[in-house]
């Protein structure tokens, strides 16, 4: 990234106020995880009806080869995402961003063969306002939560490890807590990535791939969290068909 200078001119290069240059970059944050939001939904209503009898046996009950695969395309996507993308090009991470929101998509179509659409929808509004509510608490605190955040993650992975065990397991005692737990995290995890969005936007110079890909990488954070978020709620307080 280039060190800003007056005595240097810049090419193709925007440089605004560090506020404005938050709220540019947040606003296009946020902009591409609606976009995933939708492409998510899109991919649920379509083939929700018929999703069933393609990742479950009728007769055993298990899951079948591409049930696995539905389940964990989206942790494969989400690290591809994660530990990739600054060697991808642009319209790579892009891809991976629509990629994992499909996945989502199927995902969230499972979930509405679970529970009542009314609790669903009445758990995503929840969700939403939840993390409405912590995302301007991060924006506004003048509180430093880079500890926090930190401690956040750590138990995050802590807990995701253990989460994945007792997927073969099939406790549900263990998984009902497990969600209070992502659930919690995931509250305090959205303040922390908002304030640390904002921080990268402020400093943020506009006009080249790297900045496009910034926006990708910072939807994708704000969007698996409340994915996250919702996925854990809805566990808790969904009510079963």
């Amino acid at each position: 990234m280039e060190i800003k200078d007056s005595k240097y001119v810049y090419d193709n290069v925007i440089q605004i106020d560090e506020a404005d240059s938050s709220r540019k970059y947040l606003a296009k944050v946020f902009t591409w995880m609606f976009v995933g939001l939708g492409i998510s939904a899109i991919v649920a209503f379509l083939i929700g009806p018929s999703i069933l009898t393609v990742i479950q046996d009728p007769i055993t009950g298990k899951l079948t080869g591409l049930g696995y695969l539905a389940v964990f395309a989206p942790v494969g996507l989400s690290m591809a995402l994660s530990f990739a993308a600054s060697r991808l090009s642009y319209p790579a991470v892009v891809g991976l961003f629509v990629a994992y929101a499909v996945s989502i998509g199927v995902t969230l179509s499972i979930l509405a063969l679970i529970y009542t659409a009314s609790s669903i929808f009445t758990v995503f509004l929840s969700a939403s306002v939840v993390f409405a509510i912590m995302a301007i608490a991060g924006y506004t605190t003048q509180q430093d939560l880079t500890k926090f955040g930190s401690v956040l993650i750590i138990i995050f992975i802590g807990a995701f490890v253990v989460s994945l065990v007792n997927f073969f397991l099939g406790s549900s005692q263990l998984d009902y807590i497990l969600s209070f737990v992502f659930m919690a995290i995931m509250v305090g995890l959205t303040a922390y990535y908002i304030q640390m969005l904002k921080r990268i936007g402020a400093g943020l110079e506009y006009g080249n791939a790297e900045s496009k890909k910034l926006v990708i990488i910072g939807a994708f954070v704000l969007y698996t969290t409340f994915i996250n978020l919702f996925m854990s709620m809805l566990r808790i307080f969904g009510d079963r068909r």
